[in-house]
């Protein structure tokens, strides 16, 4: 097949309205309910093509809004088809390389697809495949997958592809990057040869493109902006500081209000900061590879909620995470490659808004920080800091305010049941769970677990046995102002089991 036969700019004049690219008014009127009125450049770029049933390529940088660009095309052609819901066969495929990605794109196709009564299952390692079967044995409309148990369940005949009608490919380099591509390939293969498929990833390397060529029938290529382009909502610096002086500046820094999200290398790194974080009274969750999913809902819950404004994560949670308001990134390790700068700075500054990209740099990592920003396309404002530098206030605005002290992250604490408030599990999966490619990422399995759960707009936290407790904290952005009090603690039959009690916070002295 051939790869592109054309390939148009994403427009840069005025957007026009949803309506006018051609999205049905039921689907608008569910866009503007949620206060969503003007098309991103990729979504005004795509959306012709794809609703109008051709196979499109879209290359957009994290948060450029591709995926309503997919969801919209996909909800209208189910809706607007003959087909009808049958047992094992679904009439839409997404597939998207994390589990949490898959629960994000489903949060945001649920109040769509109810719109027509279309159905949906997200299908991903680290939980019990039961639910999934039962659900496929029923018949979904839309299934939203991870590579890796979606092969699981085709070979186990509990899913047949071959009455797919639209193919959508989330985050596809990050799939590449992970390995997936081989299975992603098989996957494919099994859907309808001719039936209609859309592509979407921040970069198109040689993986992704060999992909395009083996697949999509004469796509349209459209480009909204390159992965280097820069954003001019987003403010880049590198704060080098000794060895010494690293965890205390990066503790000043969460210490202030606000959403903050901190990368690391590697899991080790994520778990013992979040620790670090919270026996200084900053809480912290973790989110990485080595966690249950129960342990990854938790965390994610606590974060979405307000109960922790820290989230400390490896490159696993740089695509598809988004939490609302987060106007701090930290590097407390710098990236291997610029791709990943890129990608985890992606998570602040969405959508136009504002945001602030820090880089925690020591003195042997200066070279390979500056050959980094360079091929990244950034040029960040360096400075030599302490922990009582001024730019530290400048950068992370507010008072300083400290929890009572805990050594326990509320991903280590205890399982419980609780289920994200819009996340993508609606069956409510049971833990134990087979480690397929995608779950053998998260290290091991999910004990237990029900049904999914939905808390009040301010509950704060994950629940053990009794629920979710604890009041919201304010969820506003870094423009100062002391962060609100709140107690973020698990239980088991009534009794505190030590993890991350963040009640009892209190202003820092001096300061």
């Amino acid at each position: 097949m051939s790869l592109s036969t054309s390939a148009r700019p994403a427009a840069q004049a005025a957007a026009p309205a949803f309506g006018a690219l051609g999205v049905p008014a039921p689907l608008v009127e569910v866009l503007t309910s949620a206060g969503i009125t003007t098309p991103t450049p990729i979504q005004t770029a795509t959306l012709p093509d794809s609703l109008a049933g051709r196979d499109v390529l879209g290359r957009g940088r994290t948060g450029s809004g591709k995926t309503y660009a997919f969801l919209l095309p996909l909800v209208a052609r189910l809706a607007a088809g003959s087909g009808r819901r049958t047992p094992k066969r679904p009439r839409a495929l997404i597939l998207a390389p994390t589990r949490e990605l898959v629960a994000q794109i489903d949060e945001s196709l649920a109040p769509l697809a109810a719109k027509y009564g279309l159905t949906s299952r997200t299908v991903f390692g680290g939980v019990g495949q039961n639910p999934q079967v039962t659900a496929l044995r029923a018949g979904v409309d839309i299934v939203l997958a991870c590579p890796g148990r979606l092969e699981d369940l085709m070979g186990q005949g509990h899913v047949d592809l071959s009455a797919v009608e639209i193919t959508v490919l989330d985050e596809a380099d990050h799939m590449a990057d992970l390995g997936f591509l081989p299975g992603v390939r098989r996957i494919l293969a099994k859907t309808p040869q001719r039936s209609q498929r859309l592509l979407f990833s921040a970069t198109l390397d040689s993986g992704v493109n060999q992909l395009v060529k083996a697949f999509l029938h004469q796509p349209v290529t459209h480009e909204a902006d390159s992965a280097q382009s820069p954003v001019s909502t987003m403010s880049h610096h590198v704060l080098h500081v000794t060895a010494a002086d690293h965890l205390p500046v990066l503790t000043d820094l969460l210490a202030a209000p606000g959403r903050t999200v901190v990368f690391t290398r590697t899991k080790h790194r994520a778990k013992k900061i979040a620790r670090q974080l919270n026996s200084a009274g900053v809480p912290a969750v973790e989110l990485h590879g080595n966690l249950s999913q129960n342990a990854r809902t938790r965390s994610m819950d606590a974060f979405h909620s307000g109960a922790a404004q820290t989230l400390v994560a490896t490159d696993i949670a740089a695509r598809g995470i988004h939490v609302d308001d987060v106007a701090l990134v930290i590097h407390a390790d710098p990236p291997v490659e610029h791709k990943a700068y890129l990608h985890r700075s992606g998570r602040t500054a969405r959508a136009g808004a504002q945001g602030t990209v820090i880089t925690l740099m020591t003195d042997d990592q200066v070279r390979d920080v500056r050959d980094l920003t360079r091929q990244a396309g950034i040029k960040p404002t360096t400075t030599r800091v302490t922990p009582n530098h001024p730019l530290l206030a400048e950068l992370a605005p507010g008072e300083r305010t400290y929890a009572a002290p805990s050594s326990v992250s509320p991903a280590a604490a205890p399982e419980g049941s609780s289920r994200p408030a819009g996340g993508g599990n609606r069956s409510g999966a049971r833990g134990s769970g087979r480690n397929t490619a995608d779950a053998g990422r998260s290290g091991g399995r999910s004990r237990s677990g029900g049904s999914r759960r939905t808390g009040s707009g301010s509950g704060a936290g994950s629940g053990n046995g009794s629920g979710r407790s604890g009041g919201g904290r304010t969820s506003g952005g870094r423009s100062g102002g002391a962060r609100s009090t709140t107690a973020y603690s698990t239980s088991s039959g009534g009794r505190s089991s030590g993890a991350a009690d963040f009640s009892a916070r209190r202003p820092s002295r001096g300061r």
